[in-house]
C-alpha cells in the first residue's frame, strides 16, 4: 500500500484529510499518532520534524505531504476519484481555496485555541486568547449562516475541499459554542455534512475521544 496517513482521529485537521480519503475510497494505511506519548512523538518527527499532523506519506513516489489542504490537493492530482476536491476551473478553484482557508483560519484554529487551553497547567490559561477566539468564531458563523441560506455546499452544489474543512470546523464549533438556535442555516449545513458518509465515518472513529473536547457546559464551569 503506497499511502500512509499519520494522524489522530480527534484532530479537526486530520478529520479534514480523512474525509477526502474516505470520500473516494482511496486505499491507505492509517498510522495513529499520540503526540502526548514521547516515543510516538519522537518517531513521528522522523517523518515530519515540525511534529504536526496530518501528514501523508506516499512511499511509491517518495513524497511526504504535510498539512491538510496540501494532502487533499495531492490526492486530487495523484489519486483522483469520483469527487474532485478542487475544480479545474480557475475561478471556482480560487473560491474553493478561499473557503477552505476561511474555515481553517477562522474556525478550526480558533476551536483548537479553546480546546488546548483546557489542558494548560493551573494558572497558565489564556482567558483573553480564548475569548478572542470565541469572538472571531461568532463572526465567522454569521458569515457562514448568511452564505449557506441559498447553497447546499460551501461552493455551489458540488462537494469540495472547502466542505472537508467546514465539517470538523462546524462540528467542534457547535460543541464549544452551540449555534443551532442562532445560526439555523449553518446548523442545517452541519447536518448535511454529518450525514455525508465520509464524514460520518471520520466522526465514528473520533467518538471514543470526544469526551476530551470541552463542551459549552463544562467549559463554562471551568471558567467559573
Amino acid at each position: 500500500m503506497s499511502l500512509t496517513l499519520y494522524f489522530h482521529p480527534l484532530s479537526n485537521f486530520c478529520q479534514k484529510a480523512l474525509i477526502a480519503l474516505y470520500e473516494n475510497g482511496t486505499p491507505f494505511k492509517p498510522h495513529l499518532v499520540d503526540l502526548g506519548d514521547e516515543k510516538q512523538r519522537t518517531e513521528f518527527k522522523k517523518i515530519w520534524p515540525v511534529g504536526k499532523f496530518p501528514v501523508l506519506r506516499d512511499d511509491a513516489n517518495g513524497k511526504t505531504i504535510p498539512e491538510s489542504s496540501m494532502v487533499i490537493e495531492y490526492l486530487d492530482v495523484h489519486f483522483p476519484g469520483k469527487t474532485k476536491f478542487v475544480p479545474a476551473d480557475a475561478e471556482l478553484a480560487r473560491q474553493v481555496r478561499q473557503s477552505d482557508r476561511f474555515y481553517d483560519w477562522n474556525m478550526n484554529l480558533q476551536t483548537q485555541k479553546i480546546v488546548t487551553d483546557r489542558f494548560r497547567p493551573a494558572g497558565e490559561s489564556d482567558s483573553i486568547g480564548v475569548e478572542q477566539a470565541r469572538t472571531l468564531m461568532q463572526t465567522a458563523l454569521g458569515i457562514v449562516d448568511k452564505e449557506m441560506a441559498a447553497k447546499t455546499w460551501a461552493v455551489g452544489d458540488v462537494f469540495s475541499m472547502a466542505d472537508c474543512a467546514a465539517a470538523p470546523a462546524l462540528f467542534y464549533a457547535n460543541m464549544v459554542m452551540p449555534f443551532a438556535d442562532t445560526h439555523k442555516n449553518a446548523a442545517k449545513y452541519l447536518d448535511r455534512l454529518m450525514q455525508r458518509p465520509s464524514y460520518a465515518r471520520a466522526l465514528a472513529e473520533a467518538k471514543p475521544y470526544l469526551s476530551l473536547v470541552p463542551t459549552a457546559s463544562n467549559e463554562g464551569a471551568k471558567r467559573g
